[in-house]
């Protein structure tokens, strides 16, 4: 198998220029270290894994942002097709469907850091590597302040297009991940997961939530949390990112972080579920097996191959690497102070979706909704890279599943946010079904919600 080819290295003289500025010209010009690996044998169950290549300055080549114009909207798999069942959103990041077919979005973006705090530490490496990512950040548009609410989005007449686009709820902190159990509706702030009455139908919801518990806030390097109710309603999931790439804030500033908490819906106690997972985001149930599945965005600065990130079963009490190791028992030689006992504890994910393409929204498939060959899966929203050459991401995928467990390579299903110079007029984030089985696929540059169905109903 032919890697792709080596992109040309940018020559910089430290001594000449200084380190502000380097990092300003790398961001410029897009520099770094390009892969070696081709995709294809960087996902599957056995990703192939290359020596890790640490760089002062991280690989940088982010996609401008520019949205879509007029009637624009990205490309479906064959069998497939595309509408907008909404624009003009304000950073759509998460999709949730009620009962009625009601679709709530997350608008929403990184809360401020408390104090003026920094979440790279205070040196003067890390002080360039937030300079750059600051940077980084507002060109792949994610530099605008947070909206903090949920909008309602009806389409009553089920031609994909919402006629009603109505403000749900206001009084939120960067909101994210949505669950209703029975009529109450419960939403995972960056900072708390609180819960609100919810009476099927309403368009709005007036009053401030209630506090089910405090979730691990501070810096908030990964801010995004997410919820999921078990079948029962009894108990909800949480996904709480780490506070860093590698742990470089200290462990103290990563108590309760890089894991999946069990919260009891009614008490609001709190335990950890699964932990060591460095950014888990969407979730969801195996429809066949009952079992919790996760998407995870893996740890950066070490390569555009390393370290891909992944789709995994989530099994009670399992440890899975962050910081000390990845895909089981690898260890990072960055992180400090070395942690054997713990390494020896990790255990590898499930399947690689591919380094860096950064999947932040998944949902189950349903049979009613889609063709044979995407009954039986999971959807995965892939946000896309900021640091790998070539860019990975950018897209919906879609990974088969048989008897419980990924079946084959993921298959593109909705493509086309990038344009041919590589800027990006969309980035997909949250997926879910609509009460058809239609995926619905929130985009946070180009503000709209995309709807996926059958080119031709049943």
């Amino acid at each position: 198998m032919k890697a792709p080819q080596q992109a040309p290295t940018c020559i910089v003289r430290a001594s000449q220029i200084s380190a502000l500025a380097v990092a300003a010209a790398l961001l410029v010009a897009g520099c770094g270290e390009a892969a070696k690996l081709a995709p294809e044998v960087t996902t599957g169950p056995r990703p192939q894994l290359t020596e890790p290549n640490k760089t002062l300055i991280p690989t940088v080549n982010v996609a401008t942002a520019i949205g879509w114009t007029d009637a624009a909207a990205p490309t479906p798999a064959e069998g497939l097709r595309v509408t907008a069942l909404a624009r003009g959103l304000d950073h759509p990041r998460w999709v949730y469907t009620l009962p009625n077919g009601d679709v709530l979005v997350a608008e929403s973006n990184k809360p401020p850091k408390p104090g003026g705090s920094s979440d790279g530490g205070s040196g003067p490496v890390a002080k360039i590597r937030n300079w750059v990512m600051g940077k980084v950040m507002a060109r792949a548009g994610a530099g605008v302040p947070s909206p903090n609410r949920i909008t309602l989005l009806r389409d009553a007449d089920g031609d994909g297009v919402a006629e009603v686009k109505q403000v749900f709820m206001t009084n939120l902190m960067s909101p994210y991940g949505m669950a209703l159990v029975g009529n109450e509706l419960f939403i995972a702030n960056a900072d708390a997961l609180v819960k609100v009455p919810y009476t099927e139908g309403e368009t709005s919801v007036k009053g401030n939530p209630t506090l089910v518990t405090q979730l691990p806030a501070g810096i908030n390097h990964h801010w995004t949390k997410n919820v999921i109710a078990n079948a029962d309603g009894t108990k909800l999931y949480v996904t709480v990112g780490s506070n860093s790439n590698i742990g470089e804030n200290g462990l103290a500033a990563e108590e309760g972080r890089a894991a999946i908490w069990e919260v009891d819906a009614k008490t609001g106690e709190k335990r950890l579920f699964a932990s060591g997972l460095r950014n888990p985001n969407g979730m969801g149930w195996d429809p066949d097996t009952n079992v919790l599945w996760t998407v995870v965005n893996e740890r950066d600065e070490i390569g555009s191959d390393l370290v891909p990130d992944y789709l995994t079963s989530v099994k009670e009490g399992a440890f899975y690497g962050w910081p000390w190791t990845y895909y089981g028992g690898i260890v990072d030689a960055r992180v400090t102070p070395q942690n054997p006992e713990m390494a020896a504890k990790a255990i590898a994910p499930d399947y690689a979706l591919g380094s860096h393409v950064a999947p932040l929204g998944m949902t189950f498939s349903h049979a009613r909704g889609m063709p044979p060959e995407f009954a039986s899966g999971v959807f995965i929203g892939e946000h896309g890279s900021w640091n790998r050459k070539p860019k990975s991401g950018y897209k919906v995928v879609f990974v088969p599943f048989i008897g419980g467990k990924p079946s084959g390579p993921p298959v593109d299903i909705l493509t086309g946010f990038l344009t041919a110079d590589e800027k990006a007029q969309g980035r997909p984030v949250g997926v879910a079904l609509d009460k058809s089985g239609a995926l619905l696929v929130a985009d946070d540059v180009g503000n709209a919600v995309w709807r996926v169905s059958r080119a031709k109903p049943n």
